[in-house]
């Protein structure tokens, strides 16, 4: 069967460094899923980039042929005018790009931009092109797809926006489409609906998908065939059974150790009846009211977090799971005190076992100052978290001159003493932040968060954005220093199976509420609640005869109002968290 796509030894090099893309062939057939797998840096997004000839404008393509399927025969994209490859971009072949709101102008509304891919190849015939978009838009899974067309990107959360690229990226009926990470940064239970999505639609127009990933489970999910690159060459390719089943390669075999699984199912553990706690927030909501449109219309409520209950033990982890929305973060900022809860609330902090409790509801200046000496955040994303105008050194020792302790010397020595805890050398304080991977820039975030010598840490997401190697080492960091300074984590995210990694507890929430709560023994092997199983159906694992249950997903993920009868809750109306087993809480009617 003849190629659609076919690239053959291409390499790609910046000015006279030795190329970053060396020899790299692999070729996808129509209807055909190919998954280009590796960790950043090995060359994967360079080699798409260069089969649509938008790489940047430093990059040489040195050596290596693109050939395109035709009517009349392969062509050649390298010798193609670029009027041309105007033609085939978004018409024959289309790429969605990992981060939809940097692909998005913020300026434009949604619908004007998908409609302009019809503009641009001759296909805008008015109403017939609005038409065709709102269909694509309800092929997608926009519920109301005439809200979305008028809406603009900032309106959007993340997973609608992957939807609208998608869209965008569809609406020309290509032959290929190229998806650099699509599901990246999403939730599990979106990123499993947006490659069901893709399935869907392959299946139902015969379209070619080249997916870049470093992602195993979602290769297992996903693709008929793997091509496997580090460091610019390709190390192993083959169909996905035997790359998935049996890979040959000594890196292969290490992205498959290194990749998050929920370990096998293990004895409960007794829970402790007189049990430390660090952190405890007892009955705390958040409500946001929002202006109206108009000075006429009434104000709305948000009620991001209703009724929490839970706490986080010294010296352990307590992990809050959940969608984009749930309430997790703004959870971790009352912790901090960032957010000032409901009356009402109670969020106690005890910095040591014999210390008394404060109230971070009623604490004055100095006494805040204090508590910030003692919890401390590590930022999802390193690259807002450091300023790029600093030098390591000035970011790593800000903190302690902020908090007026030491000298210059002594923080310098702080500063070189908490980069050998993350693993980095003192040789880097010299350096910018941009001058590091983005393992390196995380560690840094780390070493940054523990120069005060906190006792609570917050990481909200920290390694959701990171490579499953450079994940492993993030949390095996985690783990160390945490054990090492006895310190206690509130632990932020949407994998569960890095939860199962490093959690003592696990709090799953869903709509501003905790709907199950206990030991990760009990929440793995025994889930209750159908947002649970979602969330568990929707983890992709690194194995080709475990697909994703796409109909388990979709039931619990729904809207809370369509499960079963036992577990639904509206607006204010909700079941309460109900004990079902040691430790373990549920929200249901009994």
């Amino acid at each position: 069967m003849t190629a659609l796509l076919k690239v053959e030894g291409l390499t790609i090099g910046f000015g006279k460094a030795p190329p970053v893309v060396n020899d790299v062939s692999f070729s996808v057939e129509k209807g055909e899923t190919l998954a280009l797998v590796g960790e950043s840096g090995s060359g994967k997004t360079l080699s798409c980039r260069a089969a649509l000839r938008i790489l940047p404008a430093a990059a040489q393509i040195r050596a290596g042929s693109v050939t395109l399927a035709g009517e009349n025969g392969p062509l050649n994209l390298m010798d193609l005018s670029e009027r041309r490859m105007c033609d085939i971009r978004g018409n024959r072949v289309s790429m969605i790009f990992q981060e939809p709101m940097r692909s998005l102008s913020p300026l434009h509304r949604i619908g004007n931009q998908v409609i302009e891919v019809l503009r641009l190849h001759g296909e805008d015939n008015g109403r017939d092109a609005k038409k065709r978009v709102l269909d694509t838009f309800d092929r997608v899974g926009f519920k109301d797809p005439e809200r979305i067309y008028r809406s603009y990107p900032f309106e959007l959360s993340g997973g609608m926006r992957q939807r609208a690229m998608i869209a965008m990226a569809i609406v020309g009926k290509p032959d290929l489409l190229i998806a650099d990470e699509p599901t990246t940064a999403l939730d599990v239970t979106t990123q499993a609906q947006v490659l069901g999505l893709i399935k869907d639609i392959q299946k139902d127009t015969g379209m070619a998908v080249v997916l870049v990933t470093h992602d195993l489970g979602v290769v297992a999910n996903m693709a008929d065939r793997v091509t496997v690159m580090n460091r610019g060459r390709v190390m192993e390719a083959g169909t996905a059974q035997q790359i998935l089943g049996d890979p040959q390669h000594g890196y292969t075999r290490d992205l498959f150790a290194a990749a998050p699984k929920i370990p096998e199912a293990t004895e409960d553990k007794a829970l402790d009846a007189d049990r430390d706690f660090i952190l405890q927030m007892k009955n705390v909501s958040k409500t946001y009211t929002l202006k109206g449109s108009a000075p006429w219309h009434p104000k709305t409520h948000v009620y991001a977090v209703r009724g929490i209950e839970f706490g986080v033990e010294r010296g352990k982890t307590l992990a809050v799971v959940g969608e984009s929305g749930s309430g997790k973060t703004t959870c971790a900022r009352m912790a901090l005190g960032a957010e000032r809860a409901d009356p009402g609330a109670s969020i106690l902090f005890k910095p040591d076992t014999h210390a008394e409790a404060v109230d971070l509801q009623h604490l004055n200046n100095a006494e805040r100052l204090d508590f910030q000496r003692n919890a401390q955040m590590v930022f999802q994303d390193p690259y807002s978290t450091l300023n790029p105008r600093m030098r390591v050194k000035e970011a790593l020792c800000e903190p302690m001159d902020i908090h007026g302790i030491g000298t210059a010397a002594e923080r310098t020595d702080r500063a070189v003493e908490m980069l050998r805890w993350v693993g980095l050398s003192e040789n880097m304080l010299t350096r910018y932040p941009h001058a590091f991977s983005g393992g390196q820039r995380q560690r840094l975030s780390i070493a940054r968060a523990l120069m005060l010598g906190p006792t609570f840490l917050v990481c909200d997401e920290p390694t959701s954005a990171l490579d499953v190697s450079v994940q492993e080492q993030v949390l095996q960091l985690l783990e160390e220093i945490r054990d090492q300074m006895n310190l206690s984590y509130l632990f932020i995210s949407h994998d569960l199976a890095v939860v199962a990694r490093i959690a003592d507890e696990v709090a799953v929430m869903r709509g501003g509420l905790v709907v199950e709560q206990g030991p990760p023994e009990a929440l793995f092997y025994d889930p209750k609640h159908p947002y649970t199983r979602a969330l568990l159906a929707a983890q992709p694992e690194p194995d080709i005869n475990r697909p994703i249950d796409l109909n388990v997903v979709s039931q619990g993920a729904g809207d809370p109002s369509t499960w079963p009868e036992q577990f639904r809750f509206d607006g204010q109306h909700a079941p309460p968290l109900t004990e079902t087993g040691p430790g373990h809480m549920v929200r249901f009617y009994d």
